[in-house]
């Protein structure tokens, strides 16, 4: 049975979204028609002012011409009043306002899209609200906490026209597509084997547990949100709690791991699918740690086109990237042909043709019949060109979702300490434990339902 026939997650909506955002669910915002069309301005909210944000804006939306953000959202008082601040400033008048809670922003007609860039529990459903507000998104990695979440937005997707950019930067980087492409017409020929490998949390890097006063200017309800509530800490809500507290995040296997597991997707054309068998060993941390996420990791994949593909740590990668490569960098995606291997690593692109290291990898020319990709320059300058033309971005939904799959399945066979026999096309757990199954879900705490 595929997870479109079993039960689902109440489709209600978050409470408080004002009537006339979700009277007209799946269409466009009134002001993409008129002066305010596409060809002139587009006008966003950025939900989440923290440092992904603060990169986001400060080199990317704020520098385009033909962009305004217009509503700065953060569950801190300080983040979003600060982020409104600088915006003003550089658009010469009072152009952003602040919210605390991102309904009353996507409630606003006049906002077209938004920018989600909050901890990874309020991805999606910050996502789903803002597509029933028929709101374009781009959406920072990783994409969900729970696949059950992501698979209700992708059927909220299916019945609109709505603009998906999934926020991995990579794809959008000249020495990424140059591996893709080199890969896709065959430069090292057959691809048998990928390793792909990300940072992790180092063991002592626990988190404090004591349990403090909620500081002044945080509505922490509204930051825990759908997630299970804890008591808070001084840990608990700074970025690597954000990133590593179990109940908001899956950790690096997933935060940072996308990143060239992205690349791997990209570069083996598996972006509808993902590999159909998962098996290996991880370390969790101590018991009472406030970060609570994997922290090593050493899983085998396999395509069902035979394919294997080994995700690892960065301290278990680098002995075996080191047996063939020369140089390790702490992230990377390596395409193991018959006939050499294609690796990259952010802002570079390696190679080795029939024993020998190939110096220019990165110049090489392709000819007319190369299988070249999509090319984009900037992921959140592609993110608005496709507002306007309506055309998908170098980073849509279903591949976002493939990719967090891979990243989900190999947490659970960490958590379980089992294998992982994966159905693709039904996206479900072939003879799944009751202990696998629930992984694939999250409770959502009232009265936050989606």
């Amino acid at each position: 049975m595929s997870h479109n026939n079993k039960a689902k997650i109440t489709r209600r909506k978050f409470i408080g979204i004002s009537a006339s955002a979700m009277a007209v669910p799946y269409v466009l915002s009134s002001s993409l028609f008129g002066k305010k069309a596409p060809s002139n301005r587009i006008n966003l909210a950025v939900i989440g002012c923290g440092s992904r944000s603060e990169i986001l804006l400060d080199y990317n939306f704020s520098t385009f011409e033909d962009v305004r953000i217009v509503a700065a959202v953060d569950a801190y008082k300080h983040k979003r009043e600060s982020t409104v601040k600088k915006l003003n400033k550089i658009y010469g008048k009072n152009v952003c306002k602040p919210y605390e809670d991102f309904r009353e922003a996507i409630a606003r007609k006049d906002i077209d899209g938004v920018i989600i860039a909050t901890p990874d529990h309020w991805h999606v459903p910050i996502a789903i609200a803002a597509a029933q507000a028929g709101k374009d998104m781009y959406v920072e990695k990783p994409l969900s906490v729970a696949m059950k979440w992501s698979w209700l937005l992708r059927d909220i997707f299916k019945k609109s026209n709505l603009i998906f950019q999934y926020g991995t930067q990579q794809r959008s980087m000249k020495s990424a597509r140059q591996a893709v492409n080199l890969v896709r017409s065959g430069y090292v020929g057959e691809i048998k084997r990928v390793d792909v490998w990300c940072p992790h949390l180092e063991e002592e890097q626990r988190g404090s547990t004591k349990e403090i006063p909620v500081p002044d200017g945080l509505n922490y309800d509204l930051y825990t949100g759908p997630s299970e509530k804890k008591p808070y800490t001084s840990d608990r809500c700074i970025e690597l709690g954000s990133w590593h507290c179990y109940e908001h995040a899956l950790g690096f296997i997933a935060g940072w791991g996308v990143h060239p597991l992205d690349i791997c997707q990209w570069g083996l054309d598996t972006e509808d699918t993902s590999p159909v068998y998962y098996e290996g060993t991880g370390v969790m941390p101590p018991k009472g740690s406030l970060w609570n996420t994997a922290r090593r990791w050493d899983i085998q994949c396999k395509y069902a086109n035979d394919i294997s593909m080994r995700f690892m740590d960065k301290k278990t990668a680098e002995p075996v990237v080191m047996k063939y490569h020369r140089i390790f960098r702490e992230d990377g995606t390596t395409f193991h042909g018959s006939e050499g291997w294609v690796s990259f690593s952010r802002g570079a692109c390696y190679m080795s043709k029939n024993g020998k290291w190939v110096s220019n990898a990165l110049k090489i020319e392709f000819k007319e019949n190369d299988k070249l990709v999509y090319e984009s320059m900037n992921q959140t300058r592609n993110f608005v060109d496709c507002m306007k033309s309506r055309k998908k971005t170098i980073n849509p939904l279903e591949p976002a979702i493939r990719v967090d799959t891979i990243s989900h399945l190999s947490d659970i066979v960490i958590r379980t300490g089992k294998p992982v026999k994966w159905n693709p096309e039904k996206e479900e757990i072939v003879a799944a434990t009751p202990e696998q199954t629930k992984y694939l879900n999250r409770k959502i705490r009232v009265p936050y339902q989606f």
